[in-house]
């Protein structure tokens, strides 16, 4: 004889923090990768907002800088997109991404200090927001209200 335990649906409150976390790690996402699609284009242009640094371990040309930035902006915007569909690929991109912003960032650091230590912190913020919400806790799609199967 077979014993079926009822399924516990999470709590109202914890989906709620879950959704919240969820949409704040992907509209952070999309800040941060429109914001890196802008320094792509203004590295790129060589604009005079950058600092050059002599004698830097990591020194490459501020065009190359640019198109990274440039490309992982445009890759962070477009998982932004899956997130809010609530897709987990999206949260493991976003992650992906959010890490690979943070190495770009502190690698061209002599180029832009503050902007890059606030792009690090930001992206931070990501990887915990998509980090800390478990698939039970979210809802599939989000537009689903708690009561309704």
């Amino acid at each position: 004889m077979t014993a079926t335990h009822p399924t516990h649906a999470p709590s109202t409150a914890k989906r709620e923090w879950a959704v919240g976390l969820t949409v704040f790690g992907a509209v952070m996402l999309m800040i941060a990768g429109i914001l890196d699609i802008l320094r792509g284009i203004a590295a790129i242009a060589e604009d005079d907002v950058f600092l050059t640094t002599r004698n830097y371990v990591f020194e490459f040309d501020l065009s190359g800088w640019g198109w990274v930035h440039l490309f992982l902006g445009v890759a962070a915007v477009i998982v932004s997109f899956g997130l809010f569909q609530a897709s987990t690929w999206a949260r493991v991109a976003g992650v992906a991404i959010a890490g690979l912003v943070i190495i770009a960032n502190f690698l061209s650091l002599p180029y832009y200090p503050v902007w890059s230590v606030v792009m690090i912190a930001m992206s931070g913020f990501i990887i915990w927001a998509l980090c800390t919400v478990r698939k039970d806790d979210a809802w599939e799609p989000f537009e689903r209200p708690p009561g309704n199967p």
